[in-house]
């Protein structure tokens, strides 16, 4: 049985607070119109997710991820725990990520890592604790902070679609980590909601706006 599809969750109240912080958002926004995001608010699923997704293709994340629902109905820390690295590899995950997977699913039995309590931590502290399992980074602590958690205020200096909308609305050359910072404070408490926006931006959601980084530095 297939489960309805969720998205992120915001309302007049976040657009109207950023559109009045930033008015060049604002207009981008007024342009794009709501968006709607899909969320996996199954902390742990989402993890084995990203993971089984780096390096590799959507397309394949996809293919590999209903592969695994396939095989093991439910990907919870005691299914990737009773199952053998084999097991996990016919599905199509390498060597490394089997050993990712495994890892956080023995942390978070032990009790080591305690997702549902994670709800109760900041910002930072989710981060560092995500960011501490094996084969998740910064990056992809905060990418579970918006698409899992939910987290209301995550804008991700790592994201270089971040860095690039950022240059596109407000037509800087490059981001630098103090214009950064003058950013994310101007759209606390809702950097997620931002992101949203500055990520349809960096995709060419608004035809005719430029990039306007140098051109031997655009990646």
């Amino acid at each position: 049985m297939e489960r309805e599809p969720r998205y992120f969750e915001y309302g007049e109240a976040e657009v109207a607070y950023l559109a009045a912080r930033d008015p060049r958002l604002g207009e981008a926004m007024a342009v794009i119109g709501r968006i709607e995001r899909e969320v996996h608010p199954d902390l742990f699923a989402a993890l084995v997710n990203c993971i089984v997704g780096q390096q590799i293709a959507t397309k394949a994340q996809t293919t590999i991820w209903n592969r695994m629902l396939e095989r093991f109905g439910e990907v919870t820390p005691e299914a990737m725990a009773a199952c053998s690295d084999d097991e996990l590899q016919q599905v199509g995950i390498s060597f490394r990520k089997v050993g990712y997977i495994k890892g956080a699913a023995a942390r978070v039995l032990s009790g080591e890592v305690d997702l549902e309590g994670l709800a109760e931590l900041s910002d930072d502290e989710v981060c560092r604790t995500l960011s501490a399992l094996p084969g998740i980074g910064v990056w992809t602590a905060e990418m579970l902070m918006t698409f899992s958690m939910q987290r209301p205020n995550i804008l991700s200096w790592g994201d270089l679609a971040i860095h690039r909308g950022l240059r596109m609305v407000h037509h800087h050359r490059r981001i630098t980590p103090e214009l950064f910072a003058k950013y994310r404070r101007r759209y606390t408490p809702y950097g997620s909601v931002a992101s949203l926006y500055l990520w349809e931006v960096a995709g060419g959601a608004i035809p005719g706006m430029k990039d306007w980084a140098p051109k031997s530095e655009k990646r």
